[in-house]
């Protein structure tokens, strides 16, 4: 087969390294330093098997910035463009989606088109009326950061939603699964056909639920604090039940990252006229738990404040709404001055607050360090540091 996947991101570049095993595989991306790293077998992400495979198995991968060159000859075009939240819209801006699918559109009309952005629901339908073609398909991604090849070769299930009344469109469904089951070391891989928009669906409820989830033990944890209790004994006691189960349950800052803030958020406005209680909470309940750990680090009145790490755990280089930066602006609005250890960030400031490159420096003139995640680089100062971290693990 002849692939093409548009953006590399981590969703889109472990989708061409996946199906570059066993296919013909055309990177597209409009970063000219990206793709020049990706052809000299580096990879542009922090991301293990990543790094691994591009150096190390046999790969029929190109990348390149020219889009038509890719799209022309390829039987499946993969969208991985990515797609932000607009507070101002109440909606996902979708315009690269739009864009890659008319660039395909125009060269190749008989390609089939794959999206894995996050979407909104029903968006997918829409542009199948929009562009008057029964070839675009939604597949949606369910990859950790830092850790995206190694869920697409062990996912936990695949789901391609298609037109099911539509035989051509459930065989190109048919198809694309069997061309990740083929690039996957797990057998046995739970597939899933449903219409495109109840696929759309399950990607934005199921990252609302790992929200919801978060929340609850975020605001268990509030709760312990405030109460002088042992929140790591009470975890514990509530996870032996096997309905609850002991995962993810580390307490943090809030939620964060490139995919839960803008999801539970799409998912919200989609419930525009549906009755509700609990998605609202939700969103809800992220600036109220970083209001909660701003006024516990100001009542220890620190001259300066220095935050460890902008990443949201280990093993990643993307700090994209990361949780902390909530807890710093909360911070600085109240004239506390803000340093940040960031080993991967590269300019001397970031939103107004000098990074300390010097992690001894750092330490040094840090009267509270703020941790979301702790790490025993801060041992020799711990007790200067904040976390609400109590296993010590993403």
């Amino acid at each position: 087969m002849n692939i093409a996947v548009a953006g590399m991101g981590y969703v889109g570049l472990s989708m061409a390294v996946l199906l570059a095993q066993h296919n013909q595989v055309y990177a597209v991306d409009i970063l000219a330093d990206r793709v020049d790293m990706i052809n000299r077998g580096i990879s542009p992400i922090d991301d293990k098997e990543l790094k691994e495979y591009l150096t190390q198995h046999t790969l029929n991968l190109k990348a390149t910035t020219n889009g038509d060159e890719a799209y022309t000859t390829a039987d499946f075009v993969i969208v991985a463009a990515p797609t932000n939240y607009d507070d101002k819209k109440n909606y996902f801006d979708t315009t690269a989606v739009e864009s890659v699918i008319e660039q395909v559109l125009r060269v190749n009309k008989k390609a089939v088109i794959i999206i894995k952005s996050t979407i909104p629901v029903g968006y997918t339908a829409m542009l199948r009326q929009k562009y008057q073609t029964n070839n675009i398909l939604f597949s949606p991604e369910f990859l950790r950061e830092g850790k995206a090849l190694y869920d697409n070769l062990f996912p936990s299930r695949i789901i391609v939603g298609c037109l099911l009344t539509d035989l051509v469109s459930r065989k190109a469904a048919e198809t694309f699964a069997k061309l990740l089951s083929q690039g996957a070391i797990k057998k046995n891989i739970t597939i899933q056909y449903m219409e495109t928009t109840e696929a759309e669906a399950v990607k934005l409820f199921a990252n609302t639920y790992l929200a919801l989830r978060i929340s609850f033990f975020n605001e268990l944890d509030t709760y312990a604090a405030i109460r002088g209790l042992q929140t790591k004994n009470i975890i514990e006691g509530i996870g032996l039940d096997p309905r609850i189960g002991d995962y993810y349950n580390n307490p943090s800052f809030g939620y964060g990252g490139y995919c839960l803030p803008k999801d539970t958020k799409q998912l919200l406005a989609n419930y525009q006229d549906v009755p509700e209680n609990i998605i609202s909470a939700i969103v809800a309940a992220n600036a109220t738990r970083k209001d909660f750990i701003a006024a516990q680090i100001v009542e220890k009145k620190p001259n300066i404040v220095g935050i460890y790490r902008l990443t949201m755990k280990e093993g990643s280089d993307n700090f994209r709404q990361s949780s902390v930066q909530g807890v710093m602006e909360r911070i600085k609005a109240k004239g506390i001055k803000v340093v940040i250890y960031e080993p991967a960030l590269m300019d001397p400031h970031f939103a107004n607050s000098e990074v300390i490159r010097d992690l001894n420096l750092f330490k040094e003139i840090s009267d509270v360090i703020v941790a979301n995640r702790y790490n025993e680089e801060l041992a020799d100062v711990k007790d200067k540091v904040y976390t609400r971290d109590i296993y010590f693990r993403d």
